[in-house]
């Protein structure tokens, strides 16, 4: 495993949210309904921001770009939306159903710990 501190707990409140760089990767951190959640900051569609995606009562991220659902805990597909034909043809291959990278996260002595492993 490989955990890094990437903030305060306290400066993440129940319902918020905020996007952290760790190495070269950007990861939501989301605190949803008390529990914490930490994902890719990119759709598996197009890897276009997930961070005003609204978040479900069951837990799920939609993407803010094109409606597709991912769970928060394990990242797997709720509701896949694909782009319409026209849309695909001119702006490349329609990605197929991907589930969305999650990572493990933990507070451990005051700070909101995330693992990239």
């Amino acid at each position: 495993m490989s955990w890094t501190k990437v903030m305060e707990k306290e400066a993440l409140a129940n319902g918020e949210r905020k996007v952290v760089k760790v190495g070269e990767r950007k990861i939501l951190i989301l605190n949803h309904q008390g529990k914490l959640y930490g994902v890719d900051n990119a759709c598996p569609h197009w890897k276009l921001p997930l961070k005003k995606g609204k978040v479900t009562e069951d837990c799920a991220l939609v993407c803010p770009w094109h409606k597709s659902a991912f769970d928060l805990g394990t990242g797997d597909v709720k509701d896949w939306t694909p782009f319409p034909p026209v849309v695909g043809k001119l702006m490349g291959k329609i990605t197929p159903e991907k589930a969305l990278p999650t990572f493990p996260t933990r507070v451990q002595d005051g700070s909101i710990w995330v693992d990239l492993a």
